[in-house]
């Protein structure tokens, strides 16, 4: 079974938030969905989760039921502890007793907050109460796991915890879905879909990105055309689309951010909508 958005167009008023954006994810496989603010990565994702109305396009997703969902909120009440969110989303899937109670601590073993079920959410670090949403995402087993941004704004520990718990539920069979801004994350998924304004711009694996990829990305440290660059570090990496870089410039092999931040800038070129 995939699950999938395909062709999916969304409108809020006259802003065009979906373009004809396709995702489909395996069971048992990660997708990272990357892109800046306004890219339409959290449109996409309550679209395939059916918290909103595609304009066009088409969803196949399991029932509601069988789905687990992180928004970018905390995805937890903040006045009720942490086995207390556990166990009313427990109750809301219909988990209880035993099941239930056995459920809930294996999730918080994993995700170190065992020696906390007694603390109220709005009491836990960010890094924290990100791991509790995941938790209570993952409670009922879902088959389908969509996670908005889970690891933004989270210290490097909680971050490394977040991905061993996403691993560990595609490897337990679960398809997961999740948007983030960082593309060293997106490079550990097994599929990547990178949206701009609403578009495309490129989707696949990391190889199959990094493949497609034309043109040539230069390192300066006094660009030539300052719309065509941007800063890596004390430097600034420039890109060339069809064309060689001046001779003063280092050409080097792109990595997964420089594709994404080239192929944005490619976009709003064509369109007229550099800066």
């Amino acid at each position: 079974m995939t699950y999938a958005v395909r062709s999916a167009v969304v409108r809020f008023g006259d802003t065009l938030a979906l373009d004809d954006v396709t995702l489909e994810v395996e069971p048992g496989s990660v997708v990272a969905v990357v892109g800046g603010d306004g890219a339409g990565k959290t449109t996409l994702l309550r679209g395939l989760v059916g918290r909103i109305r595609l304009e066009h396009g088409e969803v196949d997703a399991p029932s509601a039921h069988q789905i687990g969902y992180l928004p970018a909120t905390a995805g937890s009440w903040p006045a009720l502890t942490v086995a207390q969110n556990m166990d009313f989303v427990g109750g809301v899937y219909g988990l209880s007793g035993t099941t239930l109670s056995a459920r809930r601590d294996e999730l918080l073993r994993r995700a170190a907050l065992l020696d906390v079920v007694d603390r109220p959410a709005s009491q836990l670090s960010g890094g924290m109460r990100r791991k509790l949403g995941f938790a209570m995402a993952m409670l009922h087993d879902p088959q389908l796991l969509v996670l908005d941004e889970p690891s933004t704004g989270v210290d490097p520990v909680s971050r490394i915890d977040l991905w061993r718990l996403v691993s560990e539920a595609a490897a337990a069979g679960a398809a997961v879905v999740m948007s983030t801004t960082y593309l060293d994350e997106a490079e550990r998924a097994a599929t990547l879909l990178a949206l701009d304004d609403g578009r495309m711009l490129a989707s696949g694996t990391r190889a199959d990105v990094l493949r497609s990829f034309d043109g040539v990305v230069a390192r300066t440290t006094s660009p030539h055309r300052r719309d065509w660059a941007w800063r890596r570090g004390r430097e600034f990496h420039e890109y060339w689309p069809g064309e060689a870089a001046p001779r003063d410039a280092t050409t080097l092999v792109p990595d997964l951010e420089d594709v994404v931040i080239a192929l944005s800038l490619l976009r709003r070129h064509r369109h007229g909508l550099a800066s």
